[in-house]
């Protein structure tokens, strides 16, 4: 299982100019976000204050991921990087000695 930083985006060109149509959006994507929290694939979760994109840390297999991310979509743009434990860095750092 892997972790991963996602960075995300809302897209502005889907996003309703009526600020009641935008926070009945903005409340369902909020409780499809809880819901993540809650199944625990996503780990953290913020938003950049006065920005309409933020971060979220998740761990899972590549599908799970893919899965999660797209249930977002077209709403949503995501960045998805995978992450290596101090570990993992340590094995590579190991590799280049030899």
């Amino acid at each position: 299982m892997g972790k991963y930083l996602l960075l995300w985006e809302m897209d502005q060109t889907r996003t309703p100019i009526d600020p009641k149509e935008r926070g009945t959006g903005s409340k369902a994507l909020m409780d499809m976000v809880k819901q993540d929290i809650e199944k625990g694939i996503l780990k953290d979760w913020g938003g950049f204050v006065g920005e309409e994109k933020g971060y979220a840390i998740a761990e899972g297999t590549e599908v799970e991921i893919g899965n999660m991310v797209e249930q977002y979509v077209p709403f949503v743009r995501f960045e998805v990087h995978p992450i290596a434990s101090v570990s993992q860095v340590e094995e590579v750092i190991k590799a280049l000695s030899k």
